[in-house]
């Protein structure tokens, strides 16, 4: 009997070990960056998300552990131009009011290398959930100058934005739209193991 219990425990300690191994890392916004570009006319428009929070398992070499989660609050969306910022806050597209959070919860990673890895996961804005994938670049895991271990990673998908209930748009007279569909999402995202 004791020895059938020690080796249920050992089992239990090796099926245990890799997730044990797994570390969290919050998101440092002082390094990381939520970036969108949508086509207007005939140019691109680019703009960030300046509030946001989030955090991230990873374990180098296990990406059957990786995870991750965000929360942006949309009225941070940032053209650089107050007009146009006022009315992309508006019912017309994100509707901060009704719909503060922007949020985005993992389901998956695939494809991964040492390098590269595609994250699976469910975007919601404006109260619309949505699967997207990100392809995500592994830019490194290490101590920074004051011995915190840091991780950091780019990762970028495209999304319709009609897709989520955005569909505001005005037709010119050669037929064109003033505002595209869809729209390219960059993070540059750094981490600090907790």
């Amino acid at each position: 009997m004791r020895q059938r219990l020690g080796w249920v425990f050992v089992a239990g300690l090796v099926l245990w070990a890799p997730v044990a191994q797994a570390a969290t890392y919050k998101t440092d916004k002082d390094h990381t960056t939520i970036s969108f570009k949508v086509r207007h006319l005939f140019s691109k428009v680019e703009g960030t998300f300046n509030d946001f929070e989030g955090s991230f398992v990873y374990e180098p070499g296990h990406p059957e552990q990786w995870k991750a989660q965000a929360t942006v609050k949309a009225a941070s969306i940032d053209t650089r131009v107050a007009e146009r910022d006022k009315h992309l806050r508006s019912p017309d597209f994100l509707n901060v009011d009704a719909y503060p959070d922007i949020t985005f919860t993992s389901t998956a990673v695939s494809d991964a290398t040492a390098t590269t890895a595609k994250l699976h996961g469910l975007l919601t804005i404006r109260g619309v959930q949505k699967p997207v994938v990100w392809n995500v670049d592994i830019l490194g895991e290490g101590k920074d100058p004051w011995g915190n271990v840091r991780a950091g990673f780019t990762a970028t998908t495209t999304i319709n934005r009609k897709d989520f209930g955005i569909i505001w748009n005005k037709v010119l007279e050669t037929g064109q739209v003033l505002v595209g569909e869809e729209v390219n999402i960059t993070l540059e995202v750094e981490g600090v193991k907790q």
